[in-house]
C-alpha cells in the first residue's frame, strides 16, 4: 500500500512540473470584429524539434535563457505564416512541421503573429509585417548572442510570410542562409521596388513559388529562382467555380505551400525548366538545362538550394532573373514525370502534320502522354525536341508508337516519310540511361502511319 502511495505521489509530481504545451493563438471572426476597434499585435515564437514533435515549447525562457531543445549546431528553420482574416490556425501546419523534421533533423520555429494577421483591414496585416519583421530581429539577435548563426536561417514564408522573411533580411543586410517565399502575397506588394517587398538580395539565396499570380500572389520573380507551376496562375484541381465557397479563394494561392510539401514527403522531383515565358515553355523551347551542366535542370522544393552556385553567378552584375515552369497533376503529391522526344528526319515531307507517342511497357501496357507542341515542323537532318510529360513514371519501357498525322490542308497519298533517329530521355531521372534509338532510314506512304519501334 506504501508503494503504491509512493507511486502516486512520484506520477503527480512529474506531471505537475510538466510544461504545458504552447499552442498556436486560437481567434476567430469575433477578433476580426474587435481589431476594427482595438487593433492588438502579438508574436509567439514555438519551438519544435524532434525532441517535441507534438508539444511546442516557447524558445526563450522567462529569464531570458534559451530553450534546452534548440540546437545551436543544426539548422533553424523559421516557418511564418500569412493574412488570417478569419483567425484560424492554417491548415496546413501540423503536416508542414511533420515533413520537415522527418526530412532533415532541425530546429523549427514558428512564428505566430495570429494576433496581427487576423483583421478586416487587409491594409492593417500589410503594415503589421514590418512590426513582426522588427520584432523578430531582436529575437534573432539574442540568438545570435547565444550562438546561433544567420548563415543557418532558412526563412519560410507563406504570402504576407514572404515579406516578412524579407524584411527581416533586410534588417541583417542579406546575411540569412535561405528564404523560400510561396506564393508571396501581391496585393499592396506588386510593382513596388526591392525595399518595399521580398528581393533577391534579402538573403544569400532566395527561391520563389509563385501559384496565385493573377490573384492573391505576386506576378514578377523576386528571387534567385522563380518557379511557376503550371504558369504561376490557375492550379488544376482548384474550384473553377465561386460556388465553391473559400476554396476558390484560397486553392490557388495555398498550392505554392502544398507543392512545397510534396517534394519534402514525397520521391517526386519536380523538374522545372528555365524558360522566358509559360507559352515558350509549352512550345518544347525550353527543353535543354545545358548550362545547368551536370545538375541538370533546377528542381522546386527543398533540393533547389543545390542549384545555388549556378543561380548566383546568373545574378551577379547584371541581374539575369532566373524564371522556371513546370506542370503538375491536379492532386497530392502532384507528380509528373517528364521525356524529351528528339526526332531527325530525311526528308521535308514531315513539315505540316501533327505527331501522337505513347510507350508500351515491358508488359505490353500503353501509356499516353501529354506532348507539347505537337504539331512542330520537321526539316532535313534537323533534330526536333518536344517534351513528353506523363503521369505515371515509365521505367521498362519496350517500345515507342509514334503516330503522324498529315494535315488535312496538304493530303498527300504518295508522300514518303523518312526518320534517321529517335532519342528518348527521362528529364525527372536523368541518371537513368538515355532510351536512344538509331534506325535505318525508312518510308512510309500513308496519310496516318504507326511507326513502331522497339528500344
Amino acid at each position: 500500500m506504501r508503494v503504491y502511495i509512493f507511486l502516486c505521489l512520484m506520477c503527480w509530481v512529474r506531471s505537475d512540473n510538466k510544461r504545458p504545451c504552447l499552442e498556436f493563438s486560437q481567434l476567430s471572426l469575433k477578433d476580426s470584429f474587435q481589431d476594427l476597434f482595438v487593433p492588438r499585435i502579438e508574436i509567439i515564437l514555438m519551438l519544435y524539434t524532434r525532441n517535441n514533435l507534438n508539444c511546442a515549447e516557447p524558445l526563450f525562457e522567462h529569464n531570458n535563457s534559451l530553450n534546452v531543445n534548440f540546437n545551436t549546431e543544426k539548422k533553424t528553420v523559421w516557418l511564418i505564416h500569412g493574412y488570417r482574416p478569419m483567425g484560424s490556425t492554417p491548415s496546413w501546419l501540423r503536416n508542414f512541421l511533420r515533413v520537415l523534421l522527418n526530412k532533415e533533423d532541425v530546429n523549427v520555429i514558428v512564428v505566430d503573429w495570429n494576433r496581427g494577421a487576423t483583421t478586416f483591414i487587409y491594409n492593417r496585416a500589410v503594415k503589421n509585417t514590418r512590426i513582426v519583421a522588427e520584432n523578430l530581429s531582436g529575437r534573432i539577435r539574442n540568438l545570435l548572442k547565444h550562438g546561433a548563426s544567420l548563415d543557418k536561417f532558412h526563412f519560410i514564408g507563406v504570402s504576407l510570410g514572404a515579406h516578412i522573411s524579407g524584411f527581416v533580411g533586410k534588417i541583417f543586410h542579406g546575411q540569412l542562409g535561405r528564404i523560400t517565399g510561396l506564393d508571396p502575397a501581391g496585393p499592396k506588394f506588386s510593382g513596388k521596388p526591392s525595399y518595399s517587398r521580398l528581393h533577391y538580395t534579402d538573403a544569400k539565396f532566395v527561391d520563389v513559388i509563385h501559384s496565385d499570380a493573377n490573384g492573391l500572389g505576386i506576378q514578377e520573380p523576386l528571387g534567385h529562382i522563380d518557379f511557376y507551376p503550371n504558369g504561376g496562375k490557375k492550379q488544376p484541381g482548384c474550384p473553377k467555380s465561386i460556388f465553391s465557397g473559400i476554396e476558390f479563394i484560397k486553392c490557388d494561392h495555398q498550392r505554392a505551400v502544398y507543392l512545397f510539401m510534396a517534394a519534402l514527403e514525397s520521391n517526386c522531383n519536380f523538374v522545372s525548366f528555365p524558360c522566358q515565358s509559360y507559352q515558350d515553355y509549352k512550345s518544347s523551347l525550353c527543353v535543354d538545362c545545358d548550362s545547368y551542366k551536370e545538375k541538370s535542370c533546377p528542381r522546386l522544393g527543398y533540393q533547389v538550394e543545390l542549384w545555388k552556385d549556378v543561380l548566383e553567378d546568373r545574378m551577379k552584375g547584371w541581374p539575369t532573373w532566373t524564371t522556371v515552369f513546370l506542370d503538375t497533376s491536379g492532386t497530392n503529391p502532384f507528380c509528373t514525370y517528364y521525356f524529351v522526344l528528339s526526332i531527325i528526319v530525311l526528308d521535308k515531307t514531315m513539315n505540316d502534320g501533327i505527331i501522337s507517342l505513347k510507350l508500351l511497357n515491358h508488359l505490353g501496357v500503353a501509356e499516353e502522354p501529354k506532348l507539347y507542341e505537337k504539331n512542330r515542323p520537321f526539316y532535313k537532318f534537323q533534330e526536333v525536341k518536344i517534351l513528353v510529360q506523363f503521369f505515371r513514371d515509365i521505367v521498362n519501357i519496350s517500345s515507342i508508337v509514334l503516330t503522324y498525322f498529315q494535315s488535312s490542308n496538304l493530303q498527300c497519298s504518295t508522300c514518303k516519310y523518312k526518320i534517321h533517329s529517335l532519342m528518348l530521355k527521362s528529364l525527372t531521372y536523368p541518371e537513368r540511361f538515355y532510351r536512344f534509338l538509331e534506325i535505318q532510314p525508312q518510308e512510309y506512304t500513308d496519310k496516318t502511319e504507326d511507326l513502331g519501334y522497339k528500344l
